[in-house]
C-alpha cells in the first residue's frame, strides 16, 4: 500500500493543469481557492478535476445566490 501526503493547491493549479481554457471563465478569487487532494496533484486525473471544478463553481454560485 503506497500512502501519499495530502496536497494543498490553488483551483487555478488544477485549471492549469487540466483545462487551461477555461481559465477566462473564473474570477480571480474562484481562482485562489484552495483545493486539498488526497493524492496530490500528480496523479490527479482529468475527470476528478473536473469533477472538482465543476463542484467549485457549483459553490460559488450558492454563495452568490445567498448574499
Amino acid at each position: 500500500m503506497i500512502l501519499m501526503e495530502m496536497e494543498t493547491v490553488k483551483l487555478s493549479e488544477i485549471v492549469m493543469k487540466w483545462f487551461p481554457d477555461m481559465m477566462p471563465f473564473f474570477r480571480q478569487n474562484e481562482l485562489n481557492s484552495i483545493i486539498v487532494l488526497r493524492d496530490g496533484l500528480n496523479i490527479l486525473e482529468e475527470d476528478d478535476a473536473l469533477q472538482i471544478i465543476q463542484c467549485s463553481i457549483y459553490e460559488y454560485q450558492n454563495q452568490t445566490y445567498l448574499h
